[in-house]
């Protein structure tokens, strides 16, 4: 079933972020947001567009005016396939596929997506355990992921969750790697 775009109305100035579009301009991937000419041609080759609740070249419009929680919070950004038939399409050379993860990345900073909704949890897991362990256990990620945003969802999973632990395909064990404190010393030394 295709999600229909809400029609949100701005109703105050003041719930616009007027420095947001430069803000995104500068982080890696955002730098040709301003050159966007919304011909429209992200959206028309985009295979996930069908499922977005805004298309790509509004998303880049909703920058530009400054609509960051509006932009921060859509389905779109967690959406991208990262397939980069956008990018090669744009006329403008604008990486859109970059500028959807550097907005992933300032969701993720600010806690603006979409609650309960399963690819930015995910993510924000994923990474809060490499952090932490230096590697994942897929079992336990998985289950938290559920936890957090479904966890009706795990329960109708459990028997193949069972099926792939009794065969070994899955663990629940959580898994580490030897040297955390050299992981940590680089994970500073990066950000």
């Amino acid at each position: 079933m295709v999600q229909q775009p809400h029609q949100r109305r701005i109703k105050y100035q003041a719930e616009l972020d007027s420095d947001f579009g430069r803000q995104i301009a500068a982080m890696p991937g955002g730098e040709k947001v301003y050159s966007c000419i919304q011909c429209g041609a992200c959206s028309g080759i985009c295979p996930m567009s069908i499922y977005m609740d805004y298309s790509p070249r509004r998303i880049i419009a909703m920058i530009r005016a400054g609509m960051k929680n509006d932009a921060l919070r859509s389905q779109t950004v967690w959406l991208c396939a990262s397939c980069y038939a956008c990018s090669v399409i744009c006329p403008r050379q604008i990486k859109i596929t970059d500028l959807m993860y550097a907005l992933k990345q300032r969701a993720i900073q600010e806690g603006a997506y979409p609650k309960r909704f399963p690819i930015p949890v995910l993510a924000r897991e994923f990474f809060q355990t490499v952090q932490r362990d230096g590697r994942t256990s897929e079992g336990r990620l998985i289950a938290r992921v559920y936890l957090r945003t479904n966890p009706w969802r795990l329960l109708k999973q459990a028997s193949l969750g069972y099926r792939l632990l009794r065969h070994g395909r899955m663990s629940m064990r959580r898994e580490s790697i030897r040297s955390r404190e050299e992981l940590q010393t680089l994970l500073r030394s990066v950000g």
